[in-house]
């Protein structure tokens, strides 16, 4: 069984959009994929909730109680955690000391990356991290390749300890997906293809995790 933390110390950062693509993602390829929702908001539930009837059907779990593992299937082989917006690496110290890896989103905007760096900080300081055994990745998240800023920011992103493995370029075809309880994994147009693209390193390293 893998698990993966997907968590920020900003809200709005996509964070939820990650989530429940790589659920998605991970279900397609036949896993037996728990989302659990730790995000007192529970988006994710709702979007779990949504595809209940697909063949790729995610089992949301309520991540705000403490007992949550209890209701995690024996036989679950992915778990994705949605981690709740604004976390601190002190509140996340129970799903740091489970997850195979964390996931950081980031937004290219200089208030969004100066945020980040106490959540890394913190991150940084737990014992799984610094003895290498729970990976940390972040994301550049919403960004507009062509445009100053977003180069910038990944450039920036990249100087720091950990690594960027993935560039999502922004769409909101994100926010369609999620309503309809659906990923871009779900679909195979040539638009979409070109954004699946983008997941791609992401999704190989949560495999080597």
């Amino acid at each position: 069984m893998k698990t993966v933390l997907v968590a920020s110390s900003k809200g709005g950062v996509g964070k939820t959009t990650l989530a429940t693509h790589l659920a998605a993602q991970a279900a397609l390829e036949g896993h037996r994929t728990v989302l659990v929702d730790a995000d007192p908001q529970h988006s994710s539930t709702r979007w779990a909730e949504r595809r209940a009837d697909l063949e790729s059907a995610v089992l949301p779990v309520d991540g705000t109680r403490r007992s949550w593992a209890k209701h995690v299937p024996d036989d679950a082989q992915r778990i994705i955690i949605d981690a709740p917006a604004g976390s601190t690496a002190d509140s996340l110290e129970a799903f740091l000391d489970i997850a195979d890896g964390l996931v950081v989103p980031v937004l290219p905007s200089t208030l969004d990356i100066d945020a980040t760096v106490p959540f890394l900080n913190g991150i940084a300081k737990h014992p799984r991290v610094r003895r290498g055994q729970l990976k940390v990745a972040l994301v550049g998240n919403r960004l507009r390749p062509w445009t100053n800023a977003s180069q910038q920011a990944v450039d920036l992103l990249k100087q720091w300890p950990y690594p960027v493995v993935a560039e999502l370029r922004d769409s909101q075809a994100y926010v369609m997906l999620v309503g309809l309880g659906r990923s871009l994994f779900d679909y195979h147009s040539q638009h979409v293809r070109e954004h699946q693209d983008d997941w791609a390193p992401l999704l190989k390293w949560v495999k080597k995790g």
